[in-house]
């Protein structure tokens, strides 16, 4: 009887210690987090366009450039996204990326690579499941700076392709 009540408890202690230790698989297997992501190489491309899409499980901005592969960046979460001047960039959303490329817009005569239209609405996000705004924030001695508001403070994912920057940000956590 002590044996069978031994052998009972024993069988029941893996069975409750499984269930305990299981944990909910992330969302569409999304593991990258909220912190800040860089990435950094030596030369210096020319900014030529600015683009998103939509994912089923994230959205996706796109920085496009020529000359060079994307020299470095910084992209973090930002309580207030500002210009080289310090002046506010007003974004629409729950939370706001600021996005850094190590990059030119304009090429060596001093004319453009990339122009925008209005400099508040860069791509037009309307109907995005996470993105709010993109927006211009400046261009100052070789860095490109935007802000992208995003409906809340999501995991995103920033990485470089040949001449481009890509930042995803996840639909949820």
């Amino acid at each position: 009887m002590v044996a069978a009540a031994f052998i009972m408890a024993a069988g029941a202690v893996p069975v409750a210690a499984t269930s305990a230790a299981a944990a909910p698989a992330p969302y569409c297997g999304i593991t990258w987090g909220s912190l800040q992501k860089t990435g950094n190489t030596p030369a210096l491309p020319q900014l030529t366009n600015i683009r998103a899409g939509r994912h089923d499980c994230y959205d996706r901005l796109v920085f496009d450039t020529r000359g060079q592969n994307v020299a470095g960046y910084w992209v973090r979460y930002v309580n207030t996204m500002t210009d080289a001047s310090g002046q506010v960039v007003p974004l629409r959303g729950g939370a706001k990326l600021s996005i850094t490329i190590q990059a030119l817009a304009h090429d060596d005569a001093g004319q453009p690579t990339y122009q925008y239209t209005n400099r508040a609405e860069l791509v037009n996000v309307s109907g995005y499941r996470t993105f709010r705004q993109v927006a211009w924030a400046n261009s100052f001695e070789g860095l490109i700076s935007a802000g992208l508001g995003v409906r809340a403070r999501l995991p995103f994912r920033a990485f470089t392709l040949p001449d481009h920057l890509v930042v995803d940000v996840a639909h949820a956590w």
